[in-house]
């Protein structure tokens, strides 16, 4: 389930850092979370399908660990990502 060029560009503009960013955590981060979003509609729909629960594990794990790398090196860019996506401390 990839997103859509609009929908990066949208992520991309909410949460960059500066102009040409496109790598900070934030924005990984955000991207994982509308893919997972995308995943989990998909699931509901396709209970059976191995492949894409296998997918959105792995993307909440990497979603997970740069959560955990945003909460030890700057705590208030964490706070404000946690704000903004709705996801639980």
């Amino acid at each position: 389930m990839a997103l859509t060029k609009e929908e990066k560009q949208e992520i991309l503009k909410k949460f960059s850092q500066a102009k040409d960013d496109t790598g900070s955590p934030e924005i990984q981060i955000a991207i994982l979370s509308k893919e997972v979003e995308k995943l989990q509609q998909h699931l509901t729909e396709n209970k059976h399908d191995s492949p894409a629960k296998r997918g959105i594990l792995t993307k909440i794990a990497k979603r997970r660990r740069l959560l955990r790398y945003l909460s030890i090196h700057t705590v208030d860019r964490y706070n404000k990502v946690i704000k903004e996506l709705g996801l639980k401390k």
